[in-house]
């Protein structure tokens, strides 16, 4: 008898066993509008990796997916999008042209009802991969996390709409890819626990510039309504008339004739790429690096599809009511001279071949605005991002239905001893483990740092205000209040502090930028 009830006692655990491991296994299936797909476990949370969301034909607007009968396994990063790569050649399934339109989600309870927050990968508008910042730990936050790839360079942005009628989007369809993405997420992410109606999108670097054009765009709104933009204020300078020239140029270096225009269908990426090159040089001009604005193949106003370029100095009047954070970090692409002695008599030396006359000024103002530095600070501070987000901030502070929030990021590098372009993205993200190159000890400091501001971030997405516990009250900005939050292993606010020191980076350093609307007025 007692044999009979330990063999029944085994049964029991084993089928309750098979009952976890089986209600394990469901979790990963998901059933979304395309068919069904099945996900991975990873590092605490439900991954699905590489999850179609639109099929694409050249220079054309994006097209639903085709549905399918299986369970698509998505346990892996999808292709990127073609791009100009260095090292081995890639395979069709590490980037592809008609297959790149993926995205990946996190999250850590399917039943929820949890803000969304879509992350756009930077590279500008000419490179990059979702696959460099996984979500799992910012999911871990309460938020379900979505990435996504899309189109870019010439097969995003080559405006052909002056050759052809047909062609009229295709100077925008890498854009229309993401706002693709966004009715995918308020198609299916209630799926995966998210709300469809909490989206925040989030970008860095390009990916700050795409949230900000994406502010432009009518068919973008109501999909999203938060939005954060990290080091993203360079200046598009894109018209109609420059894209339009330039894919005329794209065409006369292919030796297509407008009349012949679907032959270019049929042009390989590369022989596309390196005409696109040639017909920058031989129309708009090559963009140096460094060059404070962009232009070429990138988003262009056309009064349909994007109304206007971000940061000139606000955004489209369409997105006035959504919550905004903006920010930089403290050294961003700028060359650091941390690597050699300095004195203040060596950097002003130095600083003479951009400022001139206002060296001394440019002194004067930084040492108020930053009375502790180091000689090197003053060739090694952002010239880059911050004069223009301050521009835009005061354009918009206080001025719209919803409120902005401006930060700035100092943490340093122990390694670089720079506070890099990019450099937060493992503490917003919670990834700091990715980060062995400029943090190959990760101390208790820099974990709390990366908890606040994942932290912070994550609030922002619930509710449009990113106040947490654990940093002082940060109130929204006006040109008024100059109001910004500064991260660091102490994070504190600051009002002002350094407007007329940006004031004069902004006259010598975007002289370029002054040229070429002076150019525009003609």
């Amino acid at each position: 008898m007692l044999k009979f009830k330990h063999m029944f006692l085994c049964l029991l655990t084993s089928v309750s066993m098979l009952n976890s491991s089986c209600q394990a296994e469901d979790s990963l299936v998901v059933k979304i509008e395309s068919g069904k797909i099945k996900g991975i476990e990873q590092e605490g949370t439900m991954a699905f990796l590489g999850i179609p969301y639109a099929k694409v034909e050249r220079f054309m607007p994006p097209l639903p997916v085709d549905k399918w009968d299986t369970v698509r396994v998505c346990d892996h990063w999808g292709p990127q999008a073609m791009q100009q790569t260095s090292g081995r050649p890639l395979s069709e399934d590490e980037m592809s042209e008609k297959n790149s339109c993926v995205l990946n989600v996190w999250t850590t309870n399917r039943k929820a009802k949890k803000p969304v927050m879509l992350w756009i990968h930077g590279g500008g508008f000419d490179s990059g991969t979702s696959a460099w910042n996984p979500g799992m730990g910012l999911a871990k936050k309460d938020v379900v996390v979505v990435s996504l790839n899309h189109r870019l360079n010439i097969l995003g942005f080559l405006d052909l709409s002056a050759c052809s009628e047909e062609y009229k989007y295709s100077g925008n369809v890498g854009m229309l890819d993401i706002v693709a993405a966004l009715q995918w997420i308020k198609e299916n992410i209630d799926q995966f626990g998210g709300d469809p109606d909490n989206v925040t999108i989030f970008g860095e670097s390009g990916g700050g510039g795409k949230v900000g054009t994406l502010m432009c765009m009518p068919a973008a709104k109501g999909l999203f309504h938060k939005a954060i933009i990290m080091s993203g204020t360079i200046l598009n300078v894109n018209t109609r008339e420059m894209t339009q020239s330039l894919g005329k140029a794209v065409l006369d270096e292919l030796g297509i004739e407008p009349t012949e225009i679907e032959r270019i269908k049929e042009v390989s990426y590369r022989d596309l790429y390196n005409a696109g090159q040639r017909a920058l040089a031989a129309s708009v001009g090559t963009r140096r690096p460094g060059t404070p604005m962009m232009w070429g193949f990138g988003p262009t106003p056309d009064g349909e599809t994007v109304l206007q370029q971000p940061f000139q100095p606000d955004f489209a009047d369409i997105s006035s009511n959504i919550p905004l954070i903006m920010g930089t970090t403290f050294n961003e692409l700028q060359r650091g001279a941390y690597n050699r002695p300095m004195t203040e008599e060596d950097a002003r030396n130095e600083l003479l071949r951009t400022f001139g006359e206002e060296t001394d000024e440019y002194m004067k103002a930084f040492r108020e605005a930053y009375p502790n530095h180091l000689p090197q600070d003053l060739m090694s501070i952002d010239w880059l991002f911050r004069p223009k987000t301050l521009i835009t901030a005061d354009a918009i502070g206080g001025k719209r239905e919803a409120p902005l929030y401006t930060y700035m990021f100092t943490w340093r590098s122990p390694v670089t001893k720079v506070s890099a372009h990019g450099s937060e993205l493992n503490f917003c993200f919670n990834t700091l483990s990715m980060s062995s190159r400029e943090l190959p000890e990760i101390t208790a400091q820099d974990q709390e740092l990366s908890n606040l501001m994942s932290r912070a971030w994550a609030q922002f997405a619930h509710t449009g205000n990113p106040n947490v516990e654990g940093i002082p009250q940060w109130d929204a900005y006006t040109a008024e209040n100059g109001e910004m939050m500064v991260f660091d292993h102490s994070c504190y606010t600051t009002n002002n502090h350094d407007r007329r020191l940006q004031e004069i980076i902004d006259r010598h350093c975007f002289k370029q930028l002054d040229e070429f609307r002076k150019k525009q007025e003609k």
